[in-house]
């Protein structure tokens, strides 16, 4: 029985029934992330689907292009997020990493990149630059929380001792202090800030997404948004103001969402991806976690390794040094237009 690739004409749900029962399959494979990035970025959203001769779903491949002068022009399987990739049978997902390399070539693309969390059966390179930090989960929160090195349990105890509140809520409600926090964090770290109305959308869209806040009093001072899949928990943004380092409110903000995820019977805490060997990368793995490799699968026209643009690049390095003494209220501003092209 022989497959056809095509461009998705079907239905959300349609969609959506065939990639959650797919081996790899993740959040950012829900369709929902098409109206998010179409409607906040106006990129092009070339979602691609195999079917067979009774037009059947076979595989699917969320696929968006990322094109501008300054950082030039991308296709990737999910931007701006950490998981994507074809899903289905063995041929489709070849077929349509096919398709999509027929599309970077004949559009003069840079780098195809297919970020998927599990190995798949496709003959391009591979790049693991990426690895995402994972932590199995036990029945009860106690039960974990006594697996902690006794430093670890009295850092996780401090925030609460000053006063520190964590809280979550409906999403929609979650975005303005989530935002507060986040962008001041990014212009903090020399990095460009995703835009308010990006998690905006994702609240509206993904009503089940888990968003919450660290509050002294009034203030805000860290926040964490999470997307699960079947028995997975992913925290996808996490961040805390650097004035309060020394109340340690990003440890109540992961503890509170690990002790939330066991009460609803999650088994596996993914901490999100970072580079091997960071700072970020040390934090993830003091909580007894484990490192898996991610396998992000790439198509350059020369053929060598690629990657999207990064401060880790030579000729980008000057931006972080910049970024960091801008305002935090201009980097606000000026944060969205810069990073919508960066994938």
């Amino acid at each position: 029985m022989g497959l056809t690739p095509e461009r998705f004409a079907g239905t959300p749900a349609e969609w959506d029934r065939f990639a959650e029962t797919q081996s790899g399959f993740t959040h950012f494979h829900r369709f929902g992330w098409n109206r998010v990035i179409e409607r906040v970025f106006g990129h092009e959203c070339l979602y691609l689907a195999a079917r067979d001769d009774r037009k059947h779903l076979a595989s699917v491949l969320p696929l968006v292009r990322v094109r501008s002068r300054l950082f030039g022009h991308y296709l990737v399987s999910m931007p701006f997020v950490n998981y994507g990739g074809p899903l289905g049978s063995r041929e489709g997902i070849g077929l349509l990493a096919g398709e999509a390399v027929r599309l970077a070539r004949e559009s003069g693309t840079r780098l195809l990149e297919l970020r998927s969390r599990t190995q798949q059966p496709l003959d391009l390179p591979v790049s693991h630059r990426k690895i995402t930090v994972v932590l199995d989960l036990p029945p009860d929160p106690d039960t974990l929380f006594n697996a902690f090195p006794a430093k670890l349990r009295s850092q996780i105890r401090r925030p609460g001792k000053e006063g520190i509140e964590f809280r979550f809520g409906p999403p929609p409600d979650q975005v303005a202090p989530f935002f507060q926090v986040f962008s001041h964090h990014m212009r903090d770290l020399g990095t460009p800030t995703l835009p308010r109305r990006f998690f905006a959308a994702v609240a509206e869209s993904f009503p089940d997404a888990w968003l919450g806040c660290a509050w002294q009093g009034d203030r805000p001072i860290a926040c964490g948004l999470a997307f699960r899949w079947g028995n997975e928990l992913e925290m996808t943004w996490a961040s805390s103001l650097a004035a309060y380092s020394r109340v340690a409110p990003n440890m109540l903000l992961y503890w509170s969402f690990l002790e939330r995820a066991v009460a609803e019977r999650v088994t596996l805490f993914n901490f999100g991806r970072c580079t091997p060997d960071s700072g970020t990368h040390r934090f993830k793995r003091q909580w007894g976690s484990r490192d898996e490799p991610l396998f992000w699968y790439q198509w350059t026209p020369a053929g060598e390794p690629a990657a999207t643009p990064s401060p880790d690049q030579g000729h980008y390095a000057w931006g972080p040094r910049l970024w960091k003494h801008l305002p935090v209220g201009l980097s606000r501003v000026l944060g969205p237009w810069i990073v919508r092209f960066i994938p």
